[in-house]
């Protein structure tokens, strides 16, 4: 027998053992998918880490145990009392096929409900997220908004589509999205899915007040569409997620004390979108308050920095810094009438607390920070100096 005859029967012996290891792990994921009889996948541009974590808290309560896990701003394996892990990475790369160990973990914990958010941009792999690894029978999509235009885009009836990806097949899928709806919907027939639209209006400012975190109407008004969908009252519905802990990432205003003034700092880096942003500064009801803005740029993130700076005219604040690079993206953006409001405090080389020093410098008495745009780089080391941590 020849050396290359020997080389390709190895070859093919491998081959069909590796074949062979695919088809078992495939068979025993299938199994655990099967032990868990209600799976909810949470898709979207805005606030799926929030839906998901307000989901699970609403279906938590006698004879139901909930496993959830996000992927946005941080990574949490959620258990049945609300405790959670951090998601572990090889190398710190994000791989869909994370979600193989999540559907284990939830099956092994006798989940009767695994709430998932969806932790893939590209079309396809929303598609194998759903139709491979999670198999959801409830479908959530949040919102249709312009992001991710290089994977999703470029426009806004696009991205709804490769959303909808992520719909159960002959199942039930809830979406506050107005303007897209027409596409959800169509995309939802093809599937043979019910596409139900869900009214944040019917949220109570009451029902919203027993938060101590801020959060969207949108967001719980889902969450309790799916809790009434599934039987659950919407009295326990609502003490569930009013005990939910909320994600790292989560609208919160800190006071802090900066060179001598009280400072009020919000990270906003997690709303990356323009309207997003606009729509958290919205809630935070800021008339009559000084606003000063920080934009974080990145070189990957061009197109972002630059719609950064274009909302700024919106925001109104009395003065922008801009940090990171390259921040002439973001400038070039900017209104004229607010370009001599900028203070470019450079690139990569200030730390933390330098560029806190050189913000607090300019400070007005009770001045309300927002930090904008992107969070990695020096967003991370602003939040720390903060000490309001980097969400990542």
């Amino acid at each position: 027998m020849s050396i290359v005859l020997i080389y390709y029967l190895l070859l093919a012996a491998g081959c069909v053992a590796v074949f062979g290891r695919l088809v078992v792990e495939q068979r025993r994921h299938t199994r655990n998918l099967e032990r868990i009889p209600v799976r909810i996948m949470v898709n979207g541009i805005r606030g799926k880490s929030s839906v998901t974590r307000l989901t699970a808290g609403a279906l938590r309560g006698p004879g139901r145990t909930v496993v959830a896990k996000t992927t946005g701003s941080a990574a949490r394996f959620i258990a049945p009392d609300a405790t959670e892990t951090p998601i572990s990475r090889r190398f710190g790369v994000v791989n869909v096929i994370e979600q193989v160990d999540v559907v284990r973990r939830a099956a092994e914990l006798d989940a009767t409900c695994l709430v998932a958010e969806c932790m893939a941009v590209q079309p396809d792999l929303q598609g194998l997220n759903q139709n491979k690894l999670i198999k959801s029978t409830i479908g959530i999509i949040t919102n249709v908004r312009l992001d991710h235009v290089e994977e999703m885009g470029p426009t806004l009836e696009d991205i709804a589509r490769s959303l909808s990806r992520s719909m159960p097949w002959d199942g039930v899928c809830f979406t506050t999205e107005r303007e897209h709806f027409n596409v959800l919907a169509y995309e939802a027939l093809r599937r043979n899915c019910t596409l139900i639209s869900v009214n944040p209006d019917n949220v109570t400012d009451t029902e919203m007040a027993g938060f101590d975190w801020i959060t969207f109407k949108d967001n719980v008004a889902l969450a309790l569409a799916v809790a009434d969908y599934l039987g659950v009252p919407r009295r326990e519905a609502l003490a569930g997620m009013y005990a939910a802990p909320p994600d790292p990432g989560v609208l919160r205003v800190e006071r802090r004390q900066v060179g001598g003034a009280e400072l009020h700092a919000v990270n906003l880096f997690a709303a990356n979108d323009p309207q997003s942003t606009l729509m958290n500064i919205e809630l935070l009801n800021l008339t009559g308050r000084d606003v000063q803005v920080v934009i974080n740029c990145r070189a990957d993130r061009m197109e972002r920095n630059a719609q950064m700076g274009e909302i700024v005219a919106a925001i109104d604040p009395s003065q922008v810094y801009l940090i990171g690079s390259p921040t002439r993206s973001a400038y070039r953006a900017i209104s004229p009438s607010h370009q001599p409001r900028v203070v470019d405090l450079g690139g990569e080389e200030h730390t933390g607390p330098a560029l806190l020093e050189r913000i607090g410098a300019r400070l007005r008495p009770a001045t309300t920070l927002l930090m904008i745009g992107n969070i990695h780089g020096r967003g991370e080391h602003l939040l720390d100096a903060l000490g309001m941590g980097s969400v990542n």
